[in-house]
């Protein structure tokens, strides 16, 4: 006890905690507050289709204590959150159908993620971690000495990013943390998800359920050896079935990955974290486009020695929209850009905004390499295709869409993960209002036709895939867009596009549901929430009879 007091007078007196600017730009980025219980929906335009699945359409995304984002200013210089970072809250939206099965009853919940430093920090009501990520090397160091001292630990466990089921129940997830299992329904914490005391490590953000096993395929990464795991869980998620050292010798920010049905797919671009470059005088997260890029194709329970490594053009990709194989090729198709919006730390004293604006600027049409473009073109992002000829080794890669938006936040039929598919779906960029905000905001959803080409899209898209766009009334940003696919249908793209969206006129947020069928339409129904939502990360929709 008197250690632990001293060490918290040491940061009270060395530390000076202050709130991070928030410019009128970004209010919708600012946390709520929790609801103590589910409110009813009262204002739906248009109605919720019939057919439409009970369930919960539920999403993740950062929601700091203590009214928002911390630096912090010391002898030793200073450092900060980035603006990934914040405990994680779920929202959440209950379709549920009276006894008869006629009439549709919504409900709307928002509650935080509590992890054990989510209770911690609560507990003290005030902040107590250093944020220990971004900053002057001397500071986050001392930060992480800091904290592991205080707490056992030298950062925050966030659990913000994205929410998944496997087996019938349910988690919350980020890169920084092990998964938390909730309770999908009041939203309560139930713990951490450990498959029952062989995984130590976190998940990454977007595990993938194996094609016809039913398997979850995970991998975890550390800043210290081994820097990336893999590991297969069971169908009914008892097991760990299979577990294996990559053996990197770095350690790389993987935020995806991809399965087919023999394979997983891992990514390795150089967006790095690394502690020694960080105690050299260098940043803790770093992406180097001189560094190499790789994409993997391992067998499902192979070991580091079966990876097949193809060689790409560097390049930055957060998501993976599907991989699945065809003839003798892998074929994998993401995200890309050409930096990281998550990268070195830029100097604490400058506005990371304007950083950020500059690279989301959009200035006609883009010839993606690192050699030709701008630095305002490097964070636009487009959809792409790499093919990997497991037989010759061979690789083809191409942009399959053209530039009139930047693309971000695939997602695709769950029910074709992993095997070919004919279309996807993205989130598309505000150009303006991101550069405007120094934050990505998305004005826009697209539907691809993977197997239709549009030469109209642009002057320079010959080749690239047919796209329609659903863009939003005015100053209207979506979030955690997800696909539902319709009970019985026919065929791959029939279903609904459900997303949060708010409207920065009016600080009006709501849950707008977009017939794929018929994508370009105005929404079939526009639910109005009864409190403000902010902008978040992924979503999903779980079929889950309520009244049973």
């Amino acid at each position: 006890m008197l250690l632990s007091n001293f060490l918290d007078a040491l940061v009270d007196s060395l530390f000076q905690f202050s709130d991070q600017l928030v410019l009128p730009s970004q209010s919708n980025f600012a946390p709520v507050d929790e609801l103590n219980e589910p409110l009813t929906i009262t204002s739906i335009e248009g109605n919720v289709p019939h057919d439409f699945p009970e369930g919960v359409y539920i999403r993740n995304g950062p929601n700091p204590l203590f009214g928002g984002l911390k630096s912090t200013a010391s002898i030793f210089g200073k450092t900060g959150h980035i603006w990934i970072e914040g405990e994680g809250m779920l929202h959440a939206l209950c379709f549920d159908k009276d006894s008869n099965g006629e009439t549709w009853r919504v409900s709307y919940n928002n509650r935080h993620v509590e992890t054990e430093t989510y209770k911690l920090e609560k507990q003290r009501d005030k902040p107590s971690f250093l944020p220990a990520v971004e900053g002057h090397p001397p500071a986050i160091l001392v930060a992480y000495l800091l904290n592991m001292l205080r707490f056992g630990k030298v950062n925050k466990d966030l659990s913000n990013t994205n929410v998944f089921e496997h087996s019938g129940k349910f988690y919350s997830i980020a890169e920084h943390h092990i998964p938390q299992e909730i309770d999908i329904f009041s939203l309560q914490t139930l713990g951490d998800w450990d498959i029952n005391g062989t995984w130590h490590r976190p998940f990454n953000s977007h595990p993938k359920r194996a094609p016809g096993t039913g398997e979850l395929v995970v991998f975890g990464v550390d800043a210290m050896k081994p820097f990336m795991e893999v590991g297969v869980v069971s169908a009914d998620g008892k097991r760990l079935v299979h577990k294996v050292d990559l053996k990197f010798n770095r350690c790389t920010l993987c935020h995806d990955m991809g399965v087919t049905e023999r394979y997983n797919v891992i990514i390795d671009f150089p967006l790095t974290i690394d502690i020694h470059r960080l105690m050299k005088g260098g940043p803790l997260i770093k992406f180097d486009k001189e560094d190499y890029a790789r994409i993997g194709v391992m067998p499902r329970y192979g070991d580091a020695d079966s990876v097949r490594w193809f060689e790409v053009e560097p390049n930055c990709t957060f998501h993976i929209l599907n991989c699945f194989e065809e003839g003798d090729e892998v074929v994998v198709r993401g995200c890309r850009s050409l930096e990281s919006v998550i990268s070195e730390s830029c100097d604490m004293d400058l506005d990371k905004s304007e950083w950020v604006s500059g690279r989301l600027r959009s200035k006609g049409p883009i010839q993606q390499d690192a050699k030709y473009s701008t630095k305002d073109e490097l964070l636009f992002s487009r959809s792409y295709e790499w093919r990997l000829n497991m037989e010759t080794g061979e690789v083809k890669e191409r942009n399959l869409t053209g530039t009139p938006f930047a693309m971000e936040f695939p997602m695709i039929n769950p029910n074709f993960n992993g095997v070919k598919n004919k279309f996807g779906y993205t989130q598309t960029v505000h150009d303006s209002a991101s550069a405007s905000s120094g934050m990505p905001k998305f004005g826009g959803l697209a539907k691809l036709y993977f197997e239709e080409t549009d030469n109209k899209e642009w002057e320079e898209s010959e080749g690239h895939v047919k796209v329609e766009h659903h863009e939003f009334e005015g100053n209207t940003f979506c979030t955690g867009a997800a696909f539902v696919p319709k009970e019985g249908g026919r065929e791959e793209d029939d279903g609904w596009i459900i997303t949060f969206v708010h409207d920065e006129d009016t600080n009006t947020s709501k849950v707008y549901i977009i017939d794929t069928k018929n994508f370009t339409s105005e929404p079939v129904a526009k639910i109005t929430l009864p409190c403000r939502v902010p902008y978040g990360f992924h979503g999903a929709f779980m079929p889950t009879p309520l009244h049973n």
